[in-house]
């Protein structure tokens, strides 16, 4: 397998010269891949792929990890990445499924399916944080890699959008929980919410938050999940989508936090 040689590139080089970098050594289409919702207690997760193109056509105004944008900004970028990425994809993994797999599990999994279903073959791949294995084309897992490399920051971009559009709606499906403001993470109205309502099917049961407001903490953390004959009210208005879902599909002519089930993930928008 062709590996680089060795190759320093400095932080303040910018946001593409990673990727260029790579590209001069004879990685013509470098994949950055990342996800959105790692730490939300509510809502789908969601992994994202891209391959952007070389020279100016690849270079997005305003391209940036996407915690750092605006909403409005993020909509703009996400246009931009849709319509210059040479390939990208989305895929999503609903909540039952992050139950009953694991997070981590599930976090892999999805970033391996987003870059296995790129029209076009990466020659190298980025992933933000945690490196991906069963890859047949050599990689490196980049620290903050959303904040390095245009790719990865292009996944993040496609991963977020796709995300809180998602959450949005259900918002719309399951009012009182703020879906649509939060987006399924911890925050103070959130908390309050679960205390007060209850969870719903959107809800991950392996996190203990979750868990203690429906009253299943005392069991192992994948036997949480109600079976749809005993769901609290709000439950019983879900229509649950089966297995891993690819939501999207284009082609244009850290030392990492600890993660797991039991694990509540603090607040931030992801």
């Amino acid at each position: 397998m062709l590996t680089p040689p060795r190759t320093v590139v400095r932080r303040e080089a910018g946001l593409y010269a990673l990727e260029r970098a790579l590209q001069r050594r004879g990685f013509r289409h470098v994949a950055g891949a990342d996800e959105a919702g790692r730490g939300a207690c509510a809502g789908p997760l969601v992994a994202a792929a891209a391959i952007l193109p070389e020279g100016r056509r690849g270079e997005i105004d305003g391209l940036a990890d996407s915690k750092l944008l605006t909403p409005a900004t993020r909509e703009r970028v996400y246009a931009q990445v849709v319509d210059r990425a040479l390939a990208y994809a989305v895929v999503v993994i609903p909540a039952d499924e992050v139950d009953s797999r694991g997070l981590h599990v599930c976090n892999l999994a999805a970033m391996r399916r987003a870059l296995a279903s790129l029209a076009t073959r990466p020659d190298y791949v980025l992933t933000d944080g945690f490196g991906v294995d069963g890859l047949d084309v050599p990689g490196l897992a980049v620290w903050k890699g959303d904040r390095v490399a245009a790719c990865v920051a292009a996944a993040s971009v496609l991963a977020k959008v796709t995300r809180d559009r998602i959450m949005v709606e259900l918002d719309a499906s399951f009012p009182g929980y703020g879906f649509a403001e939060h987006k399924g993470y911890v925050t103070a109205e959130h908390t309050a919410a679960l205390r007060e309502r209850g969870p719903c099917r959107e809800h991950r049961f392996s996190y203990v938050n979750v868990a203690a407001a429906s009253g299943l903490d005392g069991r192992p953390p994948r036997s949480r999940r109600p079976a749809g004959s005993e769901p609290v009210e709000p439950m019983e208005r879900f229509s649950a989508s089966g297995g891993t879902v690819g939501v999207a599909l284009g082609e244009q002519p850290r030392p990492p936090a600890p993660v797991g089930e039991d694990v509540v993930m603090e607040g931030g928008v992801r």
